[in-house]
């Protein structure tokens, strides 16, 4: 009898480590390539060096690549070959990609959409090789709300199925224009009502529409979190965002996962910048981690 209940102590408190562990899990950091453009633009580092770097300076277990930064890389098998060697090397996960200029999925011109369409078939195939899980695409385009609407849904409708066949989801991030009106891009999701389709809220990009709106509105068709930082003030809070008042937000929708840290301010350096970014996204998940 002894023995069994010291048994069922033991099991209690397995049980009881592997909750913890898989509640410590809920919320994770990765890095955005965007935080890193500075350098990248000016050949400090290559798209090469952005595993190592997020392991080793960083601390970081995962990243989200920007197309821009291999632009024309997306097709060479021996390159991709060697980046996902690079992330094996250090132990990373390859979240998603960021592409930008392969067209405007929300243009009203059929032919245009089409074309736009086609050119991100090549970054769907290297996330997958990649292991990525998602392409983060833009819906921009020209025209009237109602008409790029419209033309967002047939192209995402159109990219999703595609992307299905590779595992991929494709997922829109508030980006400008229409894409910064929460509702608007939640109507396009519910419309296109695909598994792989979905949003990349970005915390920060948005100009006329309430921020905290837009997000709650793009949460519930979330595949990841955009943690975008510009500036801190002495306590280390983002001075135009409220990052415990947006956790609470993602929470609340259900979301785990990844919140990749953006930082694309100006005042601090690239590294110093990005670590206020982690320290920030650290202190507002632990509350949720426990």
């Amino acid at each position: 009898m002894k023995n069994r209940s010291l048994l069922t102590v033991i099991m209690l408190a397995a049980l009881a480590a592997i909750t913890t562990t898989s509640q410590a899990q809920a919320y994770k950091i990765s890095l955005a390539e965007w935080s890193l453009h500075r350098s990248l633009s000016n050949k400090t580092i290559t798209n090469m060096d952005f595993p190592r770097i997020a392991k080793e300076t960083y601390g970081l277990d995962a990243v989200e690549y920007v197309s821009t930064f291999f632009r024309d890389k997306a097709e060479d098998m021996d390159y991709l070959t060697k980046l996902k060697n690079e992330c094996d090397k250090y132990g990373i996960k390859s979240l998603l990609i960021m592409v930008d200029g392969e067209g405007n999925l929300a243009d009203t011109s059929a032919a245009a959409r089409t074309k736009a369409i086609e050119n991100h078939y090549k970054w769907v195939k290297a996330a997958k090789f990649l292991g990525c899980h998602s392409i983060r695409v833009n819906a921009g385009g020209r025209g009237t709300m109602g008409q790029m609407q419209a033309a967002a849904i047939d192209a995402l409708s159109r990219l999703s199925a595609y992307a299905s066949d590779y595992g991929i989801n494709v997922v829109v991030e508030n980006h400008g224009g229409n894409s910064s009106y929460g509702k608007w891009l939640a109507e396009i999701m519910k419309t296109v009502n695909r598994p792989n389709c979905g949003t990349l809220p970005d915390l920060g990009n948005f100009n006329e529409y309430d921020r905290y709106k837009g997000v709650t509105e793009m949460m519930p068709f979330a595949k990841g979190v955009s943690g975008k930082t510009h500036d801190f003030d002495e306590n280390g809070n983002e001075t135009q965002i409220d990052y415990a008042r947006m956790m609470k937000i993602i929470s609340d929708s259900g979301y785990k996962g990844y919140i990749d840290v953006e930082y694309e301010g100006n005042k601090l350096s690239e590294d110093e910048g990005i670590k206020a970014s982690i320290a920030l996204v650290k202190k507002v998940i632990e509350p949720y981690n426990k």
